[in-house]
């Protein structure tokens, strides 16, 4: 994996982008995929011989410089060969390559992994089953974050810890458990808590924590009216500890195949950038905002290099793409951490029909 310098672009070099001929869009995506492949320099003269037309190196060399102009390809070292730069590399992604499909074996393959998986009932074991197997398909790091409640429920219930604080606890139905501790006016009567137990576990059994929420939210009138006032405000108290923010800590970060990325290095420099990311990977609150910003677009999105603070100096991208529940929310975000130099048409519509195969088990 080799670094790629950011360069920022100026109106000079977008313009010359905006204008390259067909000959250098073809020139520079050889050179791209071939970079890409085998992690080294591309000459001129790898280039001539890959071409369908009859360049001489002389003329591709002379497109080479162009392109260098533009601010797409850099030379590592002298008369080295060719490299895209982090600027040609999102040219690339956006306006040059030409994104495959998945295999039908690969298909099949994740579709029967999440039906194999989908037998153990706990949500977050066939979250963490999908990112291991996207992992070994794209011999990258998987990564998955979920919300920590996503079950229907099966109990609720409401525990006085002392004067002033209460234990809220959580039972889905997939057998995961989830407590926070909410504050409650202090000196309440055992009964206030188990009648708010019994009022949520009773009303609200088989339903998921979103319903809950939407309920206490626009029927608090009635619920006051059933309950009295104290006992709805406990209720609120502790279904609004799930509101479904975007804090780090309410959400379930699972990162499978790390070892990929140490296979993917070549050198020592390289090992170190590894070892920065490991690091950047290990802060969790980061990691998350990172991977929720998919949460505000529509289908798979990509950060290369620089473009992401988190991955500034490992030099690494992320393709990752949200997952939906049955109303056709955004309940998660799912992708793969690799090195810049990735096979982006293949992986690209590798981790949308998983994040999609992943909504469709959940609807």
């Amino acid at each position: 994996m080799s670094m790629i310098p950011p360069k920022p672009p100026n109106e000079d070099k977008l313009s010359g982008i905006a204008g390259l001929d067909q000959r250098s869009r073809d020139i520079f995506r050889r050179l791209v995929d071939t970079y890409l492949e085998t992690g080294e320099p591309v000459g001129s003269r790898t280039i001539a011989r890959i071409l369908p037309s009859n360049l001489s190196p002389a003329s591709v060399r002379n497109v080479m410089m162009d392109l260098e102009d533009a601010g797409l390809i850099f030379s590592p070292h002298t008369s080295a060969g060719r490299m895209p730069t982090q600027q040609g590399l999102r040219f690339f992604v956006d306006a040059v390559m030409e994104v495959g499909s998945v295999s039908t074996d690969e298909r099949a393959r994740i579709d029967a992994q999440i039906a194999a998986s989908n037998r153990q009932r706990r949500i977050e074991d066939v979250l963490g089953e999908a990112t291991t197997m996207l992992s070994g398909l794209s011999h990258c790091a998987g990564v998955i974050v979920t919300p920590k409640i996503n079950a229907r429920l099966k109990h609720i219930e409401f525990v006085n810890l002392g004067p002033g604080r209460a234990l809220v606890i959580l039972v889905g139905e997939d057998g995961s458990v989830e407590n926070r501790v909410i504050d409650v006016p202090p000196g309440l009567p055992p009964s206030t808590f188990i009648h708010a137990s019994n009022y949520l576990s009773t009303r609200f059994q088989g339903k998921t924590i979103d319903e809950v929420q939407r309920f206490v939210r626009d029927e608090v009138t009635s619920l006051r009216r059933e309950l009295d006032e104290i006992s709805a405000r406990i209720v609120e108290a502790g279904i609004g500890q799930w509101s479904g923010d975007t804090d780090a800590d309410d959400k379930t970060l699972i990162v499978r195949g790390q070892a990929n990325l140490i296979d993917n290095a070549t050198a020592t420099n390289d090992l170190e950038r590894m070892r920065r990311l490991f690091e950047d990977i290990e802060n969790k609150k980061e990691l998350v905002q990172l991977l929720g910003a998919a949460d505000v677009g529509e289908g798979v999105r990509i950060f290369i290099g620089s473009e992401n603070r988190l991955f500034s100096l490992s030099g690494s991208s992320i393709i990752v793409s949200p997952y939906r529940n049955a109303e056709e929310k955004i309940v998660g975000v799912m992708g793969i951490i690799g090195p810049t130099r990735m096979n982006y048409a293949r992986i690209i519509p590798m981790v949308d029909y998983t994040a999609k195969a992943i909504g469709r088990l959940l609807t």
